[in-house]
């Protein structure tokens, strides 16, 4: 078999026979050292590019094999979004109406409305408004029970809590159901509260404990 050689000749120097494998294997070892590989991409940033590579060539795939080519993807995407948000419209108020049901005290079941107020007070002081704005509303309806503008009824929703107290006060009424719904926001739906809610809760309070409830929507003891 013929060996391939390489022979190089610098200045005075004699020549080098060197065979093609031996070159090959020096220059691999050559370019290995890592003075070459400084700006070399991270391999987090390798895999980026091959998935992008490979995305691009998959929608480009897709739409020349779907109807109407590009612009027929484009049609199918929007469409599977409208879906998307068709669905979520649909499963929010289902959603809604779950944590609606559930009791307002939980299972601890109510304080007296003193107590919820000093808890909601030392949850704002520390800056814990979720916290605050939970116990205030707690506060709210618990002072109309202590009133007896609304009975006593264990595990009364705040939503039932807010119509009722708003029958009987009906200037605060529209302010009940938003309280009642930023406590069901909050509790069950990962609202996060802040201070202007759990200052508008303390002032819906303030105005609840000084109306006078209608007479005749008063509920029953």
């Amino acid at each position: 078999m013929t060996r391939h050689a390489l022979v190089i000749a610098v200045g005075d120097w004699d020549p080098v026979d060197i065979s093609r494998d031996d070159a090959r294997d020096a220059a691999r070892d050559e370019l290995s050292r890592p003075e070459y590989h400084r700006n070399d991409p991270s391999p987090v940033r390798r895999a980026l590019d091959w998935f992008l590579d490979h995305l691009g060539d998959l929608i480009s795939r897709a739409g020349d094999h779907s109807p109407g080519g590009g612009l027929g993807l484009a049609v199918i995407l929007l469409l599977v979004i409208a879906a998307l948000v068709v669905l979520r419209l649909r499963l929010g108020p289902l959603r809604t109406a779950r944590r609606a049901e559930l009791p307002l005290y939980g299972d601890r079941g109510p304080l007296s409305a003193a107590e919820h107020r000093a808890a909601a007070d030392a949850h704002a002081a520390e800056g814990r408004w979720d916290e605050a704005v939970r116990e205030r509303f707690r506060a709210i309806v618990r002072a109309l029970e202590e009133r007896a503008v609304l009975d006593v009824r264990p595990g009364r929703t705040a939503d039932e809590a807010a119509a009722e107290a708003g029958r009987a006060l009906p200037e605060a009424a529209a302010d009940l159901r938003g309280a009642a719904a930023s406590f069901d926001d909050v509790h069950y739906g990962g609202r996060t509260a802040d201070r202007d809610l759990d200052r508008d809760l303390r002032d819906l309070d303030a105005r609840c404990a000084a109306a006078r409830p209608r007479v005749d929507e008063r509920m029953p003891r």
